[in-house]
């Protein structure tokens, strides 16, 4: 059989950067930053690892690369919606992005090289908070509170160490039991009248706060 039929049969697409980009997404989902090499990469491309390297030119372009991806994937603040609605919009689903993704939190704002969608990104969010009447310093403040914010929680609700109330109350009991009664009586009203309440979900507290944030920039701003 011909090299040409060969590579007639062969189901599987080319490789290109996109792919490499894509399947190393997946396996950073599923495994973990920390485990991901070039030669795990190709093993699910099913190529050998130096094929990467005609699309990919190390670790770090290939990160740079990933985390391009994931700003591609957070709603842009465009168009006539005003900055409330579109910077609420924008946090949820950076929220939503940093969830689905959760070994990117500390990378999204360290590429030293970013791509088209990281910049285009930034540059949306500073344009609507500048027509909207922000100042260059204003629009600082608002930046950092709004991604201070949004990643703070994400980093929180991705190491608590519960996730249903029957986990909360099994925690709780291993917390306070070697100390006296009534040692901690404010934590533990917390965490009985509340957290363990049925329903409780840590994740809904993240609107409460964002809406607060919002409402202190706008008197901020018609101050």
């Amino acid at each position: 059989m011909s090299t040409m039929a060969m590579k007639d049969e062969d189901p599987r697409p080319a490789l290109s950067r996109q792919r490499v980009v894509h399947a190393a997404i997946a396996h950073a989902d599923s495994a973990g930053l920390d485990a991901l090499t070039m030669r795990q990469v190709a093993g699910m491309l099913q190529v050998a690892p130096m094929a990467l390297y005609r699309h990919i030119s190390n670790r770090d372009d290939l990160i740079d690369a990933m985390i391009d991806v994931l700003f591609g994937e957070i709603a842009l603040p465009l168009g006539g919606t005003d900055w409330k609605t579109a910077m609420r919009d924008r946090a949820m689903s950076l929220r939503d992005v940093l969830a689905r993704h959760r070994w990117a939190i500390g990378l999204m704002e360290s590429r030293r090289r970013p791509g088209p969608a990281n910049l285009r990104h930034h540059d949306a969010v500073i344009g609507k908070l500048r027509s909207a009447g922000f100042d260059i310093a204003m629009v600082a403040h608002a930046y950092s509170l709004l991604d201070g914010y949004i990643y703070g929680f994400a980093l929180t609700k991705m190491n608590i160490p519960f996730n249903t109330t029957d986990e909360m109350a099994a925690m709780a009991q291993d917390m306070f039991e070697p100390f006296p009664a009534n040692e901690y009586p404010n934590l533990a009203e917390f965490v009985t009248d509340h957290v363990m309440k049925p329903g409780y979900d840590y994740g809904e507290e993240f609107e409460y706060g964002l809406d607060l944030i919002l409402n202190g920039l706008e008197g901020a701003l018609t101050a």
